[in-house]
């Protein structure tokens, strides 16, 4: 059964099929004209709005090709950042001009990323700084439907809350599921792996399967009573998570997802911390890149403020990097059409 978030809108579904559709018949058909890089680019995706754990993805890749000598640049668009510029993110910078997700790529991938709105723009101006450097790969972060810009690999991330939801804007998928037969890389998570595989054997379609395990990772100690708080796509997910490794919230605050967190959130973190006798906060990294040195100061004076990092890893690690690169530099052979 479909999950519609939204069931007064769903009149409007159709139409919004209609046109997602079209858009990708007109790419397929070569009329939607598609730009290429110089360099490859991979593409990291999903059908959903958000919350398909993506940015663990991207920083696993960048991590990966590092590893076989790949001089990786990650390109994103920075949804709600201040900036509208194409720049490079700089990793000891602002998470407000950047973006949360940006910043954090830039933190934990050690790489350079470049964010803007159109990422052609922004995988040239790496381009231009990469000039005379070998080995340069592009990582495109939530590419799937960015299709302006030609991609070598198209990697994109089922969840079994996608299998169940339905298109915008009754639901939360940006596209149909039937998309995915454009795949080249399906990314299903190891715990959801029996429904989802089962979904993707129906669906058809020559994308290879990747599954990931993930886990949830502290660098400090975590409160015994903590108030969890995240802006995030699907906080039931996290809090999940955080249960699943015996963290158990005595009150958990939802924000909105990329949320930015102002003075009035501080003072309702504090409070409601205070009233049921928290002894301190855990959240996500997306969220504590946020937290400027004053905003974690004031959540200090509760307790400590853990964050939780979320990894994720392939469970056939070197066949399915190797696969892909394979698959990159066949393309490569081929040629690119540019336009």
């Amino acid at each position: 059964m479909k999950r519609v978030a939204r069931p007064w809108l769903w009149p409007l579904v159709p139409f919004y099929w209609a046109v997602t559709e079209l858009k990708r018949r007109l790419v397929r058909w070569g009329w939607l004209g598609q730009r290429w890089l110089k360099q490859p680019v991979i593409s990291v995706g999903s059908c959903s709005a958000g919350g398909a754990g993506k940015t663990p993805v991207v920083l696993l890749l960048a991590e990966a090709l590092g590893r076989r000598g790949f001089a990786v640049r990650i390109l994103t668009r920075g949804y709600g950042r201040e900036s509208k510029a194409v720049e490079r993110v700089d990793p000891a910078g602002d998470a407000k001009w950047y973006g949360d997700e940006p910043m954090l790529l830039a933190q934990r991938s050690g790489g350079k990323v470049y964010v803007g709105a159109d990422r052609y723009e922004a995988g040239s101006l790496a381009e231009r700084e990469a000039a005379g450097e070998g080995g340069v790969v592009h990582v495109l972060d939530d590419g799937f439907q960015h299709r302006k810009l030609g991609r070598d690999v198209d990697i994109v991330l089922l969840t079994r809350e996608d299998t169940e939801d339905a298109l915008l804007p009754a639901g939360n998928l940006r596209e149909s599921l039937g998309a995915l037969r454009e795949a080249d890389v399906i990314v299903l998570r190891e715990e959801e792996l029996e429904w989802t595989g089962a979904f993707v054997a129906r669906l058809g379609g020559p994308a290879t399967v990747w599954v990931v395990r993930r886990a949830l990772r502290f660098d400090e100690a975590v409160p015994g009573r903590p108030v969890v708080f995240c802006g995030t796509a699907r906080p039931k997910d996290f809090t999940a998570m955080l249960a699943g490794v015996g963290c158990r919230a005595v009150e958990t605050i939802a924000f909105a997802d990329h949320h930015a967190y102002g003075e009035e959130d501080l003072t309702r973190l504090v409070e409601d911390a205070t009233a049921v006798g928290a002894d301190g906060f855990v959240t996500t990294e997306k969220d504590a890149v946020k937290l400027t040195a004053e905003m974690r100061r004031r959540l200090e004076e509760v307790g400590p403020v853990a964050v939780a990092r979320l990894e994720v890893e392939l469970v056939d690690d070197g066949a399915a990097v190797d696969g892909m690169i394979a698959r990159m530099r066949s393309m490569e052979r081929r040629g690119r059409v540019k336009v």
